[in-house]
Formats: structure tokens, C-alpha cells, sequence
């Protein structure tokens, strides 16, 4: 049986990693390890491994895609499973764009996905702080950077619009991603979509948390494309 740690325990560990102490990696694995055992919480299901949950997670977006959902875990009794501590099999860096909830193109439902949305599904280090909690104190075995068809803010980043505000902070995190598919022929905004998804597993793999999970074998980070056309997810490499 695998144990996992929640947010009280985060906090009592005083940890702040990505949010603001600095900390090794070795050091904050070490700490959480000493927590699970420390706590040994009873009746935790077992966690999937990381290409398990990749089949599970893919699987639930074929019954989107074909109409024939499920609608797991949404029942009164989940609710009362979760309500004390969560176990999500994936964790998504999502764009915040309203067509791509990913409990629902991936029918899932509550607990089961770790959602990280932000438009562009860009890796700000909010985000990738985020995503360190759920995989090293969560246990999420899955990673996936998720961009999606006709993405508004690729799509600005790729015209070089001028926006108002903090709106054009994301473009500004999209236009390195660019450089990769500037001679390319096709259509522009496609394949910016593309190596936006890569350009962010990227910045994600300097995370140290995250690449020593990777390399124990507990996470797979993978990269996804959303078609709002058809709402399937194909796997981007």
C-alpha cells in the first residue's frame, strides 16, 4: 500500500520549495518519506503506475469522444472518500480557455485529476509549484502539458499582438516556443500549439522534484493536444 501526505502535512514540514524556501530536492524526498511514515494513514487506495494512469486517463477521452461517458466518481460516496484527502492519478497543465475542462473530455470526476489551468498551459512558476505538490506529496504518477487546438493566446503570441494589461505576460512566456517552428510550413498556430506543449515540458523537466521522480520510475510527463473540433486527446512526443 502506497501513503501519500497532505497539505497540513506540507505545511508542517516546512517546506516551501518552489514557493519560496530553497531546499534540495534529495532533502525534501527525504522529509516527505519520513512524513508517510510517520503518519501511516489507513484504507488509501493503491496508486497506479505512471502508464497505467496514462491508459486510464486516455480511455476516459475515448468515451468523450464517442459519447458514451461514465461519469466516475461522482458520486455522494466520493465525495465523502475525498473530502479528507486527495490521491489523483494525473496531474494536467491546462489552458484556462472554458472548452477544455479536463475532468470532462477525459471523464473523470472528483479527486482523480489534479488540474493546473492557466492560459497557454504555460509553466510559470506558480504553476510548476503547483504541479511539485501534487506529484511529490500527492502522488500523481502522471504529468500531462495539455494545448489544444486555435489556442487564443498561441494565436496572439504567434501574430505579436499588443494586449492590454497582464494579458500579454503569457504571450511573452509562449514566444520562446516559437523559434522551434518559425520556417515550418503548415499553418502557423498549429504548429506553434505543438511546441508550445514541448517548449513547457521543458521548463518542467529543469525542475529538480519533478526529474527525480521521473527517474525513480514514478512519473511520466507526457504532451497532449486537444482537437475542439472532435475532443480527442492525441498524445504529442
Amino acid at each position: 500500500m502506497k501513503h501519500f501526505i497532505e497539505r497540513r502535512d506540507f505545511l508542517k514540514l516546512g517546506i516551501t520549495g518552489a514557493f519560496g524556501m530553497a531546499v534540495t530536492a534529495s532533502d525534501l524526498l527525504w522529509r516527505v518519506e519520513q512524513a508517510k511514515a510517520d503518519e501511516n494513514p489507513p484504507n488509501l487506495p493503491e496508486s497506479l503506475n505512471p502508464d497505467t494512469a496514462l491508459q486510464k486517463l486516455m480511455e476516459g477521452n475515448q468515451r468523450f469522444v464517442d459519447h458514451h461517458p461514465q461519469y466516475p466518481d461522482q458520486s455522494a460516496l466520493r465525495l465523502k472518500e475525498v473530502a479528507q484527502a486527495q490521491h489523483p492519478f494525473a496531474t494536467i497543465l491546462s489552458c484556462a480557455d472554458s472548452r477544455v475542462p479536463a475532468e470532462i473530455v477525459f471523464d473523470q470526476g472528483i479527486g482523480d485529476i489534479f488540474d493546473v489551468r492557466i492560459a497557454g498551459n504555460i509553466a510559470t512558476h506558480e504553476a510548476i509549484g503547483s504541479i511539485e505538490y501534487a506529484v511529490v506529496l500527492l502522488g500523481s504518477p502522471l504529468l500531462m502539458v495539455m494545448g489544444h487546438e486555435r489556442c487564443g493566446a498561441v494565436t496572439a503570441a504567434v501574430k505579436k499582438e499588443s494586449l492590454p494589461g497582464d494579458i500579454s505576460t503569457f504571450v511573452r512566456a509562449i514566444k520562446p516556443a516559437l523559434k522551434k517552428v518559425k520556417n515550418l510550413p503548415g499553418d502557423a498556430v498549429e504548429n506553434a500549439v505543438v511546441a508550445n506543449v514541448q517548449y513547457q515540458i521543458e521548463r518542467l523537466q529543469k525542475s529538480k522534484l519533478l526529474t527525480e521522480q521521473v527517474k525513480s520510475g514514478k512519473l511520466k510527463i507526457v504532451g497532449g493536444r486537444y482537437d475542439l473540433d472532435t475532443g480527442k486527446v492525441s498524445i504529442i512526443t
